[in-house]
């Protein structure tokens, strides 16, 4: 039996592997940009996050960014050490810590408005292709985190 005859399909036609290499392109490319800012890419999105948002606290930008605690909370201490946030721990419960944008986070912030443009220019779309694609992939990713949650029964 040939090898190529399995019932697998090619890779370039799994939905999977076109996300997995369209999100490691976009790595590559946000790496290339945020660079001279000293930035990483979920620092990036750390900053934006709460840009959009104003202060969150540890959990809320989890949500956010779909990020487990554990591995927030190295990326906020080294962000902290910047000097791009800052981390206040609640006086109503010391478990929860409150981060903001300090004024250099701020600052960084309305630099890094070039980069959004740069990316959409890297992707020769039309802005009507990248908001259709934008909201099917939300509606996916939206389906499989569904689909992963374990089942809420109340007894």
């Amino acid at each position: 039996m040939d090898q190529h005859t399995h019932s697998n399909p090619p890779l370039n036609s799994m939905v999977c592997f076109s996300v997995y290499a369209a999100g490691l392109a976009f790595n590559r490319l946000y790496r290339g940009l945020l660079e001279r800012f000293n930035l990483t890419y979920p620092q990036f999105l750390v900053l934006v996050a709460l840009q959009q948002r104003g202060p969150l606290n540890v959990g809320q930008l989890g949500e956010a960014l779909f990020l487990e605690t554990n591995t927030l909370t190295p990326l906020l201490q080294r962000m902290q050490k910047l000097g791009f946030i800052t981390r206040q721990r609640s006086a109503k419960d010391e478990r929860v810590v409150h981060i903001a944008l300090s004024e250099k986070g701020a600052k960084l912030n309305i630099e890094l408005g070039c980069v959004p443009p740069q990316v959409l220019d890297a992707t020769h779309l039309p802005m009507t292709e990248i908001s259709a694609l934008t909201q099917k992939l939300n509606t996916l990713a939206e389906a499989l985190r569904e689909h992963t949650q374990p089942n809420q029964r109340t007894l």
